[in-house]
């Protein structure tokens, strides 16, 4: 074999950086080393992975080919060496959630997933489902949950679990009197809703197809319980998941709105890249996920 491990660590540091003296550092090694490293691989293959531009290296084509390849091969090579050490079954990994799976249900099945594996940890970044897609697709993240639906072509899409939107207002307004609301209703009402790009939005722009133009959205904010404030505060009508509502809906903070003829139905997602090799740390995440 004509490469090394070492070598392959040290590109993809410096491809995760974009600088020799960051990736250095993530590696606990000399720059001097990083950079003969780097310059070795390159110099073997007679090939050039980086555009050189000032202090910042950015990957070009050839670079971006062996960056998914490698990383699948880095994996492979983690676990082997986990599994030698015998140190666990299920290694460290990186997990992203969106908002409401990550502030309603991710706590607890990482709280499950740690008791069980004790020496394993779990790196949890929240976003909204664009951001979780990016860093999936940018092998910063070994797996994510998320709300919205989407389709890429480096991306694998399985489903979860389903969940359903729930329309609320705060107890004094208008709307809270009627049992059943309509289309007039739905335009009459002012939003606060969450903002595009997320899982939730996009459930809820589908929910209004036909009459999404005609809604008064006075309000997008990125956090579900800024949402669920601006509502108890009288600023209008909120439609969030209703996983999120559940404790207002008890303590009669929030009351929920029915609008049957319109559908809040949606589905919740694991998505993984599709190079990147499924570690046992992986697939037992995905269990204890579906037990929820």
């Amino acid at each position: 074999m004509h490469f090394t491990l070492k070598q392959l660590q040290v590109f993809l540091a410096v491809a995760n950086h974009e600088n020799v003296s960051h990736a250095a550092t993530e590696l606990a090694m000399s720059q001097s080393a990083a950079s003969t490293a780097l310059k070795e691989l390159e110099q073997r293959f007679e090939i050039q992975l980086f555009d050189r531009i000032g202090k910042r290296l950015q990957l070009n084509e050839q670079g971006s080919l062996l960056r998914s390849r490698a990383t699948a091969l880095m994996s492979r090579a983690e676990e082997l060496e986990s599994s030698l050490k015998q140190h666990s079954e299920v290694g460290d990994i990186k997990v992203g959630a969106t908002l409401t799976i990550g502030n309603y249900l991710a706590i607890g099945i990482l709280a499950d997933f740690m008791n069980q594996h004790s020496q394993s940890n779990v790196e949890l970044t929240v976003e909204n489902t664009e951001a979780i897609a990016a860093r999936v697709r940018n092998f910063e993240l070994d797996i994510g949950l998320i709300e919205g639906e989407l389709q890429h072509s480096d991306l694998e899409v399985q489903h979860w679990r389903d969940d359903e939107l729930c329309l609320f207002c705060a107890p004094d307004h208008y709307l809270a009197r009627k049992e059943k609301l309509d289309d007039l209703d739905l335009v009459s009402a002012q939003w606060i809703v969450r903002e595009q790009g997320s899982g939730t939005r996009q459930a809820f722009d589908r929910g209004m197809s036909g009459i999404l133009a005609d809604l008064d959205l006075r309000l997008e904010l990125q956090h579900t319980e800024g949402i669920k404030r601006a509502v108890e505060k009288g600023l209008g009508i909120g439609c969030l998941s209703g996983i999120t509502l559940q404790d207002a809906f008890q303590r009669g903070s929030l009351v929920r709105l029915e609008a049957p003829e319109r559908s809040w139905n949606r589905r919740l997602y694991f998505i993984l890249h599709k190079q990147k090799y499924v570690s046992s740390g992986v697939r037992s995440w995905m269990e204890h996920c579906r037990r929820v």
